[in-house]
């Protein structure tokens, strides 16, 4: 997940749909992973979302398991 700036500064990624190192919009979101709603408040992780800018695709990766 090594990100590089372009000329332009805008943080560049690999994307394996577009086959090489796009601009992308990243995010950090708080996400449930229980699908019961009396654990629900117990079972949030923090996770990191990439989305490449040219094509759409979406990358999410648990931060406790980065």
């Amino acid at each position: 997940m090594a990100a590089t700036r372009n000329q332009s500064n805008d943080m560049l990624e690999g994307c394996a749909d577009c086959g090489r190192e796009t601009p992308h919009s990243v995010r950090l979101e708080i996400r449930t992973e229980s699908q019961k709603s009396e654990n629900a408040q117990f079972s949030r992780e923090p996770y990191r979302v990439s989305t490449c800018r040219i094509c759409g695709a979406e990358t999410a990766l648990r931060m406790n398991n980065a």
